[in-house]
């Protein structure tokens, strides 16, 4: 079948941010007696979902205490997101995708604000938009990518997912998509053993481009 939807994570996929959200995740953590570091921050926190980071890592707060949590961290990593700038060759991938009336969805863990916040200072419009917050489960189970495929009308065969956690690859590919890998938070093994076919460090790798055009619906 024809390659007819591109869907993109948000954080660590369309810029890289990863080290943002560690830096806000630290500090906040820091506040509660917790000293942790970039290990603890990439095997706990990256990819998950922030209701259940909170209830495991802190269990001790309430569900209101956890929120102001949340929001004091989300708070922060949107002001230190303040200039935040599309991966390389993003906006190449975005072009090729748009001449080719490809549609592109985003499908994250990301709270809608934040995605709000960092989709504007990108300039980025997806064709559609799919949280996890918003859906009775998030990565790593499959349901967000379905749910991506089922609105678009496709089948996974007809869609590529880009990813850069363990997780989020292995909610792509659970829902049977093929998945590109981006390594700016995670090593390539870890995301190759996740599932991904292809670990790339940014969109400008010439193995990249190789597959689209193997995969160019305009040449089929």
């Amino acid at each position: 079948m024809k390659l007819r939807a591109l869907l993109f994570d948000l954080d660590g996929t369309l810029a890289d941010t990863d080290r943002l959200h560690e830096q806000a995740w630290l500090e906040a953590l820091a506040r509660h007696g917790i000293k942790a570091d970039h290990h603890y921050y990439q095997t706990q926190i990256s990819g998950g979902l922030n209701p259940e980071i909170v209830r495991r890592v802190l269990p001790q707060l309430s569900q209101a205490e956890g929120e102001r949590f949340l929001a004091q961290k989300e708070a922060r990593f949107r002001e230190l997101a303040a200039r935040v700038t599309p991966l390389p060759g993003l906006l190449e991938l975005w072009g090729w995708a748009q001449e080719r009336g490809l549609k592109r969805a985003l499908v994250s863990n990301a709270p809608r604000e934040n995605a709000e916040h960092l989709l504007e200072r990108l300039s980025l419009r997806f064709d559609l938009v799919v949280l996890s917050e918003e859906l009775p489960l998030g990565k790593p189970d499959p349901l967000p990518y379905r749910t991506a495929l089922q609105r678009l009308g496709l089948g996974p065969e007809a869609a590529l997912a880009f990813e850069d956690s363990p997780s989020g690859v292995r909610a792509a590919v659970g829902a049977g998509i093929p998945t590109v890998a981006l390594t700016t938070g995670h090593k390539a093994r870890d995301l190759e053993q996740a599932g991904a076919f292809l670990c790339i460090p940014n969109f400008t790798d010439r193995r990249l481009w190789d597959w689209l055009k193997d995969h160019d619906p305009a040449m089929s």
